[in-house]
């Protein structure tokens, strides 16, 4: 039996080598000299831009959780400040271990602030519920705006006949294997309710909840609405900023450039270390479509991810030293 440790480094190492083998199966043509050129010639005005847009949704992000976070009396208030700086540690920690740098945020209020872990996971659950809602929002609206083109990427990519007559026949077996895990869960639990571990679990499973609810119990609703509406408005104009720095791609329409945006999102989302490869195939893929040569859409996906892994480096590294300055949490003395 391997131990823990080991089935982590494996998983790692696992994602990292298929990202990287992506991204070298993509980039295998691409001359260095190809990619100095582009370098050359783009405005790195509009490049450096980007970058303080993307840094202004990364604080402006920070502030929405600060908003999702209730603290109790006897634990430490999370300013929006303090919140935005764990975010970026858990952005960091995304590019080593992919999706480990949810808990890792967490794990970072918990530390500093007494946050219980389970509730701090309970609010970013909230939060990427809220962003699959926009992220399906800016979905429809890339279709409204490129409703043939959008239609025929959708075509070519998934056969939906074939997967809407897969998805039926296995659903029955679907549902019927959730509910029987559901099930077994549930007599576990009341067999050994009383056992310290299960104890743990549903004390955790209880602050999850608290976090969740946080949602129906929010001091400002209106700025944490507003604010995920400017969070991806600020991912448009970062990407919008970009194209106009990048010749090749200076001439896209902004319908065409939202669609890159949800081809890139898509791409983040794969579980490898900071979406190495598979953003940088489909960003090129629908640039591509638009008529951008193959090149040139590689390395725009290149400059753009690149520069923002940058930028997630440096900030996340001065996040991490600063939060690691502030002395533990310790619950106070109640005499």
């Amino acid at each position: 039996m391997l131990s823990p440790k080991i089935k982590q480094l494996l998983q790692v190492a696992l994602s990292l080598g298929v990202a990287l083998w992506i991204f070298w199966f993509l980039y295998r043509d691409i001359e260095l000299t190809q990619l100095q050129a582009q370098l050359a010639s783009s405005n790195w005005f509009w490049i450096l831009l980007s970058l303080a847009i993307a840094w202004l949704g990364f604080w402006i992000r920070g502030w929405r959780w600060a908003l999702l976070v209730r603290n109790e009396a006897d634990q430490a208030p999370v300013s929006a400040n303090r919140a935005y700086h764990a975010l970026m540690v858990g952005y960091l920690v995304n590019l080593l271990i992919p999706r480990a740098g949810e808990v890792a945020r967490c794990s970072v209020l918990t530390r500093n602030n007494g946050i219980p872990l389970g509730q701090a996971i309970g609010t970013v659950l909230v939060e990427r519920s809220v962003d699959l809602l926009f992220m399906s929002g800016t979905i429809f609206i890339a279709f409204l705006l490129e409703s043939q083109l959008f239609i025929s990427l959708v075509g070519e990519l998934v056969d939906l006949s074939a997967l809407t007559s897969t998805l039926l026949s296995k659903l029955p077996l679907l549902l019927g294997g959730v509910a029987f895990f559901l099930l077994f869960l549930y007599l576990l639990g009341r067999k050994y309710r009383n056992h310290g571990f299960v104890n743990k679990v549903q004390l955790f499973f209880r602050q999850l909840l608290s976090g969740v609810r946080a949602i129906g119990h929010l001091k400002n609703p209106l700025g944490f609405w507003i604010s995920s509406v400017i969070i991806w408005i600020i991912y448009f104009l970062t990407l919008y900023t970009v194209s106009q720095g990048i010749e090749s791609a200076a001439n896209l329409s902004g319908s065409q450039v939202l669609l890159v945006m949800v081809m890139g999102t898509i791409g983040m989302i794969a579980p490898v270390q900071g979406g190495i490869g598979t953003f940088h195939a489909l960003v090129a893929y629908i640039l591509v479509v638009f008529g951008v040569p193959e090149a040139d859409g590689k390395i725009f996906a290149a400059i753009i991810h690149g520069t923002q892994m940058l930028l997630i480096i440096g900030v996340g590294l001065i996040s991490w030293i600063l939060m690691l300055k502030i002395p533990a949490w310790k619950k106070p003395f109640v005499s």
